[in-house]
Order: C-alpha cells, then sequence, then structure tokens
C-alpha cells in the first residue's frame, strides 16, 4: 500500500488525485506579555493514561452506537445556549458548511466548553469522543455524557472501541465530533502536533471533514474571577478524502496533519479580531 498523503477531493464529488499541498500555515499571532499582561488562571494537570480495564467502558460504548443522543441533548442545549450568548456573547459564521448524512466535526480544543460550543449553534446533534476519564458508574454526570451522545476514548491506549463506537456512528449518517490535537492547548494557541485517529476514522468512513475554528475559549475558565471573554466559532468547509479500508499509519498521519493544518488557518484568520474583554 502506497504511503503517499491521500489528498482532499473537496466537499462534494467523488475524490480524486492528491492535491497539492495548501499554503503553509501563519505562525500564531503575538500574545500579550510582561508584568501588566493578564494571566489566565491555571488548568489542572492532564492524566493522559487510564488504568482502568477497557470492559468498565463496554456499555457506554453499546449505548452511542444503538442510540442516537436523547433529550438529555436539547435539555443542555437548553440551559447553556443563555450562558453562551449572553455571558461568552459567543456567535459563529458557517454554520451552513455541515452538511447533512454522515460528517466529522473537528474543532481545536482550548476548554472544557468546546463540546457545548461546537453544537450549539447546529440543528444537528454531535457525538462528542471524550477522554475516559470523565466516565465513572459513581459520577452522575455520566449519566448526562452517555444519554446525550458522548462516548469514551481510553487514553494511553490503542482503544478499539472507541474507532468502533465513531463507525457506527457514522455508518447509521450520525455527526461525529473529534478533536485532532488529543487533549486541551495548555496556552490558548492551537496545537502543532496532529493525533492520526481522526485520519483514521476519515479515511476508512469517507465522511467529510468539517474544521472548526472556536477563538477565544481558552479563557473561559476565567469565569471564577468575573471575567467573561468573548468567543467566536467558525465553521469551515468540509473536505473529504480518497477512502482506504486499512490506512497506514503514515496515511493517517498525513490526512490528520491536513486537518490540523485547516483548522490553524481558520483560527488564524479570525483571532486577531475576535478576542477582546
Amino acid at each position: 500500500m502506497s504511503s503517499r498523503p491521500p489528498g482532499p477531493s473537496g466537499p462534494s464529488g467523488p475524490s480524486g488525485p492528491p492535491a497539492p499541498p495548501g499554503p503553509p500555515t501563519p505562525p500564531d499571532p503575538p500574545r500579550p506579555s510582561g508584568p501588566s499582561a493578564p494571566r489566565d488562571l491555571p488548568i489542572s494537570a492532564q492524566v493522559y493514561a487510564d488504568p482502568r480495564d477497557a470492559a468498565l467502558f463496554a456499555p457506554y460504548h453499546e449505548r452511542s452506537r444503538d442510540h442516537e443522543p436523547e433529550w438529555v441533548y436539547e435539555a443542555v442545549r437548553l440551559l447553556l445556549v443563555p450562558v453562551v450568548l449572553g455571558l461568552f456573547r459567543t456567535r459563529a459564521s458557517g454554520s451552513e458548511n455541515v452538511p447533512n448524512g454522515p460528517v466529522i466535526i473537528a474543532p481545536n480544543h482550548g476548554s472544557f466548553m468546546d463540546h457545548f460550543l461546537a453544537g450549539a449553534f447546529l440543528r444537528r446533534h454531535i457525538q462528542f469522543m471524550a477522554k475516559s476519564q470523565m466516565f465513572s458508574p459513581r459520577r452522575p454526570a455520566t449519566w448526562v455524557l452517555t444519554h446525550g451522545g458522548i462516548f469514551p476514548v481510553r487514553r494511553g491506549h490503542r482503544d478499539e472501541d472507541a474507532f468502533a463506537t465513531a463507525a457506527a456512528i457514522l455508518a447509521r449518517g450520525g455527526c461525529l465530533g473529534t478533536y485532532v490535537e488529543g487533549g486541551r492547548s495548555r496556552t490558548g494557541t492551537v496545537g502543532t502536533q496532529a493525533r492520526p485517529g481522526i485520519g483514521r476514522i476519515a479515511l476508512e468512513s469517507g465522511a467529510p471533514v468539517v474544521p472548526v475554528a472556536i477563538v477565544g475559549s481558552h479563557r473561559i475558565r476565567n469565569w471564577r474571577r468575573l471575567q467573561f471573554p468573548r468567543v467566536r466559532v467558525y465553521y469551515g468547509e468540509p473536505v473529504a478524502f480518497k477512502p482506504i479500508p486499512s490506512p497506514s499509519r503514515p496515511e493517517q498521519q498525513a490526512v490528520a496533519d491536513e486537518i490540523l493544518r485547516r483548522i490553524r488557518l481558520l483560527h488564524a484568520r479570525h483571532e486577531a479580531g475576535a478576542t477582546g474583554g
């Protein structure tokens, strides 16, 4: 099997030959520094490996494969949209770029609120892949997550169950959400290292990918200081890749890198004028 990076085929139509490399991603804009610059509240340390057995998460995968998000999805949206629109003055652009049928929503990740921000402006229900540490039979919030369509991925492991769940959602024409960076950005900038998992999902499913730039969400944690940053959500044009049933690791990585490049371009294009007090 060739390891040449598969090329995007565009938002519609059959896949064609690999596209030429896109324009280089611009560097991140300068950020305030020095003693007078505002400092964001610290973010808790990330735990990258979940030692619990995979069998613990089987019921969550079964529900996501067999059920679309239930009423709790709309209930949470009803509660959070006033917060998103009011306190954080969130606005969105490009939601018409999200097609019907199977699709992968790929935002950058700077806040625990990104799940809700990415879905607040869409009629479709996004089923997000989330770190397994959020799931526990003892946590009432786990019921909300699972019945709202969110399913776990075991960090630190090759989680084939998560890939199978993603494939099942897309096979029934669903809307899958996953972060190409893997975890949250610690600095507010979009990451530069893509995880290959999203490349595998895109190639095996053939589903189009919508890159999403969420600008300003990394400062949401400052709400504890009564600081409410302005947030903007930008949905880019969908891109599809030539399907490959069993893509190699380099092929997966090449597609993931291309998706991240598009997210970074979209984010850089809007960041300068979108953030504010």
